[in-house]
């Protein structure tokens, strides 16, 4: 994907197929260590553990309208592209948390966008909550 929003838009979607009424998204910047972090919380039904092991094989999906999961796989490529990673914690029942790292100034990375928050210790940060009534 040519931009992280659209990896965390993929993401939050996924958090509402699962059941979420909430999802937190959390976008920082910190230029002091070069890093990115993207970390999306939802209260949805979590995942088993037998899901929990082949998350980032895209031939993997829950979905019925396409045969493969690239999401989680294409968003894990693109932080170990940029000398990062990706980190999921699950549980079933209780939601699940995504979080990925970027090293910030790598060539590689994709854009985040335009920040509406600059702090002087050299950090930026966006928070976005999603919440849902039923």
């Amino acid at each position: 994907m040519r931009e992280l929003s659209l990896h965390i838009l993929d993401i939050a979607e996924n958090g509402i197929t699962a059941g979420a009424d909430e999802i937190h998204i959390l976008v920082i910047e910190d230029h002091t260590t070069d890093l990115l972090t993207i970390k999306i919380t939802d209260n949805g039904r979590g995942m088993p553990a037998e899901k929990i092991e082949k998350l980032t094989d895209p031939f993997v999906t829950s979905r019925t309208t396409r045969r493969v999961g690239l999401g989680l796989s294409l968003l894990a490529a693109a932080a170990e592209r940029c000398q990062g990673r990706l980190a999921v914690t699950t549980e079933p029942g209780a939601g699940t948390e995504v979080v990925a790292t970027f090293r910030y100034s790598h060539i590689d990375r994709a854009p985040v966008g335009r920040n509406d928050y600059h702090a002087d210790d050299g950090q930026s940060a966006n928070r976005f909550y999603l919440h849902s009534h039923h």
